[in-house]
Parts: C-alpha cells; sequence; structure tokens
C-alpha cells in the first residue's frame, strides 16, 4: 500500500472513531451492569431488535462457553426482548430510537460500546443469529482460545459466517424459544463458496452458500459477505470498517496465512433461516434499515413467496467442529 492510501486508511478510522463518539448520545441505559466487568473477562457484544426467540439461546450458549459479561444495544424492540435483557445479572443493555441504517448498520454503536468497554479485553461481536465454534470448543472455554492467542501474539480471530437451514420449506419448522436453533437447522453447504483478496482492507472475500445458491442465483456477486473478524483483544484505537468484515488498522485483518499455511480460524453458524424468518424478513423488507437498501431482503422476500426449500442432495448435516475442519471451513492451524 502506497503512502497516500495508507494515509487514506488512517483518514478514514479518525472519521469512524469520531462517527462512534457522536452516535454514543443516540443510546440510553437501560441496565448497566458494566462494573461487574473484570480485567481479564472476555465480553460478547451484539445489537437486536425483536430477538426474543433466539435470545434465550444465544445467551446459554455463549455462558457455556465462558463468557463473562454481555452488552447489547436493543433497537426500538417490542417484542419483550429488551426488558428479558435487562434482568438477566450478566448483561449490560443500551436502548436507542434512532436509525439502524443511519448508525451503518449498528456499527457505530458497537464501536462507540467497544471503546468505552472493551479497550483491553477479548471482545467477541456478533448478532444473535450467530454461534461462534473454535477448535476444541467442545472441552476448552472462551478463555482457553483466548489465553492461546495472547501466548502467540494474536490479536484478532477470523470465523466463517456458515448458513444453517432445515430439510424442507422454512416456514413449516417448529422451534421454541430457548431450543437449541440446531435442532431444526442442521444442515449447510459444504463447498460452494469463492474466496478472493480485498486489497484495500488486506482481508480476504467469502461469498457463496445457499444464499447465493438459492437467493442470488442469477448474481451470486451480490451475495452477502460471509468473512468476518468476531473476536479481537480490543483496542481504543480499533474500529469495525464494515459490519465484522473488517477492521482500521487494517493489519488486523491479516488474519489468514498468505504463504500456503494455515492459521487457526472459526466458523459462525448462522442460524437465520428459523420459521420466524419469513415474518422477519417481511418486517425488514418494510423498514428498509439494511444495507444496500435492504436488497438481500428484496431477493428473500422474492424467493420466499414460493415457500422456499434451502437442503439440496448436496447439503451436510452438521456434527461438530472437527467435521467442519475435514471440510476446510476452519482450522485449528498449530493450536494443539
Amino acid at each position: 500500500m502506497g503512502l497516500w492510501d495508507s494515509y487514506r486508511m488512517r483518514l478514514r478510522r479518525k472519521r469512524l472513531r469520531l462517527r462512534a463518539l457522536r452516535k454514543r448520545h443516540e443510546l440510553s441505559p437501560v441496565t448497566d451492569r458494566t462494573a461487574q466487568i473484570r480485567p481479564d473477562h472476555v465480553l460478547v457484544f451484539s445489537t437486536q431488535r425483536n430477538e426474543m426467540a433466539r435470545l434465550p439461546w444465544f445467551l446459554k450458549y455463549y455462558r457455556g462457553l465462558g463468557a463473562d459479561h454481555f452488552l447489547f444495544v436493543d433497537n426500538d424492540s417490542d417484542d419483550g426482548s429488551r426488558e428479558y435483557l435487562s434482568q438477566q445479572p450478566d448483561v449490560s443493555v443500551w436502548s436507542t430510537g434512532a436509525s439502524y441504517r443511519a448508525s451503518r448498520f449498528g456499527m457505530d454503536w458497537m464501536n462507540a460500546l467497544l471503546r468505552r468497554h472493551g479497550h483491553g479485553h477479548w471482545t467477541l461481536t456478533v448478532d444473535p443469529d450467530e454461534l461462534l465454534v473454535y477448535p476444541f470448543c467442545d472441552t476448552r472455554p472462551l478463555a482457553g482460545l483466548t489465553d492461546w492467542l495472547d501466548s502467540c501474539g494474536i490479536k484478532a480471530f477470523p470465523a466463517m459466517l456458515l448458513d444453517m437451514y432445515p430439510k424442507g420449506p422454512i416456514g413449516e419448522a417448529t422451534y421454541t424459544p430457548g431450543q437449541d436453533p440446531l435442532e431444526v437447522l442442521p444442515w449447510f453447504d459444504a463447498g460452494n463458496y469463492t474466496i478472493s483478496r480485498n486489497w484495500g482492507y488486506n482481508n480476504l472475500w467469502i461469498q457463496g452458500g445457499p444464499r447465493a445458491r438459492v437467493f442470488f442465483r442469477d448474481q451470486p456477486g451480490r451475495a452477502p459477505a460471509l468473512n468476518k473478524i468476531p473476536l479481537v483483544r480490543w483496542h481504543r484505537r480499533y474500529v469495525y470498517a464494515s459490519s465484522t468484515h473488517n477492521l482500521l488498522p487494517r493489519g488486523l485483518n491479516l488474519v489468514f496465512d498468505d504463504m500456503g499455511g494455515e492459521k487457526s480460524s472459526g466458523v459462525l453458524l448462522h442460524t437465520k433461516f428459523l420459521p420466524t424468518f419469513p415474518a422477519k424478513a417481511d418486517e425488514e423488507l418494510s423498514r428498509r434499515q439494511h444495507y444496500g437498501d435492504s436488497r438481500e431482503y428484496i431477493a428473500y422476500a422474492a424467493v420466499l413467496d414460493g415457500d422456499a426449500d434451502l437442503w439440496c442432495r448436496y447439503s451436510e448435516k452438521y456434527i461438530n467442529w472437527r467435521q467442519l475442519e475435514i471440510l476446510g471451513l476452519m482450522s485449528k492451524g498449530n493450536w494443539a
């Protein structure tokens, strides 16, 4: 990268930090338990709206991995989820009725909370429909992973977003809040992915999976990005630049080995396609608060009118993280 490009990236990072400082004034504390946070705590950050169906399992799952505290921004929920979160002993909640779109799809709010509460901590920034799977997650807690990352001097840990889905029409399954969503969504695409280098931010750009195959079959290049860097040893100088796809400084995005080897990585099991999804898609389409004037939800609506079935004869049924490593979707690298 030349001097001009480096300067331009520094200016962008400065602008994003200033945006976060301004947008923090849109957040009103509902329940602030951040005094409980200790220096060695692993923190989970998330933005949510009307996710009451997902939150009980989300909290149970990450508590089971050893997450110490949760910091949520609630974007004007009316389904009781804000009240539910405020009653949880290890959760702090801020509320806002401001535009999700105008906050860069929630990332200005996340950057504000990360700057204020994440400095010096390992921070996991995920949506309520994202469940992190990492090497040895069945036997080692998050602190085991972060301790190893610290010992190697690694500041960021990547995870590919893996869309999970049912066999049969999306809306026909049955799901109960608190249930493991993988009981309803056990299937995924194992191999139809494309990877390219994003030289601007020095990260990998991954697309594919069932959304490219079904919802964007005519324009797969417009399918959502699947590359994410959710787990970061945060510093107040850092910012997420585009969702959790990339960070600034751009050196944080070099989470892959460009010399032919493998670095450790994980997978985010994406449980978007619960039976509540068709109604959620209609709501989000009418709100028009998502990226690209909600073109993703326009594509969903066009296919869901036909009662979409994402399953195909090449679908794989999820077993565990070792299966994902064998398929090349994640790697333990040199963590033994």
